[in-house]
């Protein structure tokens, strides 16, 4: 009988939802690996992909709100969700701090995520056995 080693991942997230499949493509990985006993380390999202972060994202109600599931997910599964600082400042996503710091009247990252920088995608190639890239084919 074979062995099976499992393996502990972080999944890199580059496409925005809505105009991509990574963000969903990576939903269902990341729940079939917890579901075969892997884990899940942390989800960086990076470039377009830091869009799955946004409080403000209101899909239609007869769409996937890829956001929501996504904040369900981490949360249920104690995994952290880690935005690119650069790639949310450049597109309008800030946390509290950030607010405070330029001086902007809100703030839209949606818990459990938080903003980071590249040291957390370093952390994580690093210390998972395996990074995944889910790209939004650009």
């Amino acid at each position: 009988m074979a062995t099976i080693s499992l393996q502990n991942y972080t999944l890199v997230i580059t496409g925005a939802p809505y105009s991509s499949q990574a963000p969903q493509t990576a939903l269902s990985f990341a729940k079939a690996a917890i579901a075969a006993g892997h884990t899940v380390d942390r989800v960086f999202l990076y470039g377009e992909g830091v869009h799955l972060a946004s409080s403000l994202s209101a899909p239609p109600s007869d769409e996937h709100h890829w956001a929501d599931q996504w904040s369900r997910f981490l949360s249920d599964n104690a995994i952290s969700g880690v935005a690119c600082i650069a790639s949310a400042l450049r597109r309008g996503l800030v946390n509290d701090s950030e607010q405070k710091r330029y001086e902007l009247p809100a703030n839209n990252i949606r818990e459990p995520f938080i903003i980071a920088g590249l040291g957390e995608w370093v952390e994580g190639s690093m210390t998972s056995s395996r990074v995944l890239y889910f790209h939004g084919g650009d």
